[in-house]
C-alpha cells in the first residue's frame, strides 16, 4: 500500500517534459528537510492522505488517458513497492518519471528493464542538506535523465559549476538550473551563466508558479 496525499493531472512545471501533460502521484514522507522546500506539508507526519494499492494507482492513471507520468513527493523512493508500481506503468506504455531528491540510491531503477526517466536533485549550500547528497548516483545517469539544481545564492552557483566540472553532468544528462522562488533573480542566473559559459546547463523556472499562485495545490 502507498501513502498518496494527492493525485491529479496537470502539466509539469520542470525538468525534460515541462510543459507537457502529466499524472502526478504525490507520496507522503521525505527523509530531507530543505530550507526552501515548497512541499513541506506533504512531509508532515500529521498530514492527511489515502493508501492505494499497485492496482489502483495504475487503473487511476488509465482512466485519465494522460501518457506522462509524474511520481513525486515528498521522496517517492521510500515507498515499499515503488519498482513494482514503475514497471506496471511502463510496461503499459507510460513515461514514467520519478523526482528522487539525491539522497537515495537509485542503482535498482537505473537497472530496471522498463526504465523510469529519473530526475534527480543536487541539494546546493543553501537547502541545508548537501551532506546527505549520493554523488555516486551520477554515473548511472543517462540521455533520458536529469539532474536539477535549485540555486538560491551566488555561491550556490558557485557549487553547481563545481559538479558539473567534476562529474562532466552535461556530457552525461540534462541539467537544469532554477532559482528559489523568490530568492534570487533569473536575471541574475542569466549572466552567471553568461559570464561562466555555462553550455548545455538550461535556466528553468517552474511555470506552475507562474500560472497560478506559488503556493497552490494539485497543479
Amino acid at each position: 500500500m502507498f501513502s498518496v496525499v494527492e493525485r491529479f493531472v496537470s502539466i509539469n512545471g520542470e525538468s525534460v517534459r515541462a510543459g507537457e501533460l502529466a499524472a502526478f502521484i504525490r507520496f507522503k514522507g521525505c527523509n530531507l528537510s530543505c530550507s526552501y522546500c515548497d512541499t513541506k506539508w506533504a512531509n508532515s507526519a500529521t498530514v492527511p492522505f489515502e493508501y492505494y494499492t499497485t492496482d489502483q494507482l495504475v487503473s487511476w492513471v488509465t482512466d485519465k488517458r494522460v501518457r506522462n507520468v509524474t511520481l513525486t513527493g515528498g521522496e517517492p523512493l521510500l515507498q515499499d513497492g515503488i519498482d513494482e508500481l514503475i514497471d506496471r506503468l511502463v510496461s503499459q506504455g507510460n513515461r514514467v518519471e520519478i523526482e528522487t531528491n539525491g539522497s537515495i540510491p537509485i542503482d535498482s531503477y537505473a537497472r530496471m528493464k522498463r526504465r523510469p526517466i529519473l530526475t534527480m536533485d543536487y541539494k546546493l549550500p543553501s537547502s541545508g542538506m548537501e551532506s546527505a547528497m549520493r554523488t555516486d548516483n551520477f554515473r548511472l545517469l543517462d540521455s533520458q535523465d536529469a539532474v536539477k539544481f535549485v540555486a538560491g545564492s551566488t555561491d550556490d552557483l558557485n557549487r553547481v559549476r563545481e559538479i558539473l566540472g567534476r562529474y562532466l553532468l552535461t556530457e552525461r544528462c540534462h541539467v537544469y538550473l532554477s532559482p528559489v522562488f523568490g530568492k534570487i533573480e533569473p536575471a541574475d542566473m542569466v549572466e552567471y551563466m553568461t559570464e561562466h559559459e555555462m553550455n548545455d546547463v538550461r535556466l528553468q523556472l517552474q511555470l506552475h508558479k507562474f500560472i497560478w499562485s506559488p503556493s497552490k495545490r494539485g497543479v
